[in-house]
């Protein structure tokens, strides 16, 4: 290379490393709030007491505004429930067959991680790193061994006895069910199936959703352990469904996630940490053969109606 070319070249690289020192750094993503949320006893609102019918409408009435979503909504085939975490002291809730118990496939997978840290707590089970790899395993990347696995130290009864405890009522006869697991991830193991429905992994869209809520504002078993717990969730290693497109939508929102699919049963749950407006739970769950698509879509639905409600005032009722 002649040597004018070379000190031309050298030159310009001088150049473009004084412009790149002379120009401001990118200013980091607003993080907000950290997760969990401490909300005072006295301040912190059930779901059940947060129900927004103003909310509740403009989903239905997005949801319903193609054929598809309209006819499952009215067959119970399909379920959503979104929680509006603007003010997570005044969340707002709205659902649509929320209390419609449907095959989940993986998503309940978080109930034998809460059941895990419960046993942890109790001492029942040795919080060693081999068990929290396990169960990160089993949310990240699904693990059906991982999951087997935790449900043969842990037990159904242990599980079951998670799910109705007082503090949380995850799976509650009077509403419909919930959360439940009842069968290992595998072939063989003998089932256990949910008392309401005959069904071995299912849940319900409220369910889930206050599982969600309660992580959110530290109160499941404390706010350490929510903290831990929320972190199973965090950064998610599967990157379809809600996850990729809220992923292109908001990137430097944080994003918690648990989903599942087996043969035409699809279903997600993700809690979305970013700024403003988006901070939001939202679950589905879908019988349907386009059931990854119908997910998909959910997302733009369910975001313009949380962008509506932050001009509309709440209006709540009883579920």
């Amino acid at each position: 290379m002649p040597s004018e070319i070379r000190n031309l070249i050298v030159v310009a690289l001088l150049a473009l490393q004084a412009a790149a020192a002379q120009s401001p750094p990118t200013p980091p993503a607003d993080p907000g709030p950290q997760l969990p949320v401490a909300v005072a006893d006295g301040e912190w609102r059930s779901l059940y007491d947060s129900v927004d019918s103003a909310l509740e409408q403009r989903l239905i009435r997005g949801l319903e505004a193609e054929p598809q979503r309209r006819q499952l909504l009215r067959r119970k085939k399909l379920a959503v429930g979104v929680v509006d975490l603007t003010d997570p002291a005044r969340p707002r809730f709205a659902r649509a067959n929320g209390n419609a118990m449907m095959y989940a496939a993986s998503l309940p997978k978080i109930a034998i991680l809460l059941a895990a840290y419960e046993a942890f707590e109790d001492g029942s089970l040795e919080e060693t790193a081999e068990v929290r790899e396990t169960l990160g395993q089993m949310i990240r990347v699904s693990s059906n061994s991982a999951a087997t696995e935790m449900i043969d130290r842990l037990g159904f009864e242990r599980i079951g006895a998670t799910l109705t405890d007082p503090r949380y009522e995850l799976y509650d006869r009077k509403r419909g069910g919930g959360l439940w697991v009842g069968k290992r991830y595998a072939k063989q193991g003998r089932r256990y199936p949910d008392p309401l429905t005959g069904l071995s992994h299912a849940a319900t869209a409220t369910q889930v959703c206050r599982f969600y809520y309660l992580l959110a504002t530290g109160r499941v078993i404390s706010a350490e352990r929510s903290g831990q717990i929320l972190a199973h969730l965090a950064d998610p290693g599967l990157h379809h469904k809600f996850v990729g497109v809220v992923e292109q939508r908001a990137p430097r929102a944080r994003l918690f996630r648990k989903s599942g699919t087996w043969k035409i049963w699809h279903s997600d749950s993700i809690l979305v940490w970013g700024r403003a407006w988006r901070r939001y739970i939202l679950v589905a769950m879908v019988e349907s053969e386009q059931g990854n698509r119908i997910i998909e879509g959910l997302v733009p639905v369910v975001e313009e109606a949380l962008r509506q409600a932050r001009v509309a005032p709440a209006v709540a009722h009883q579920p």
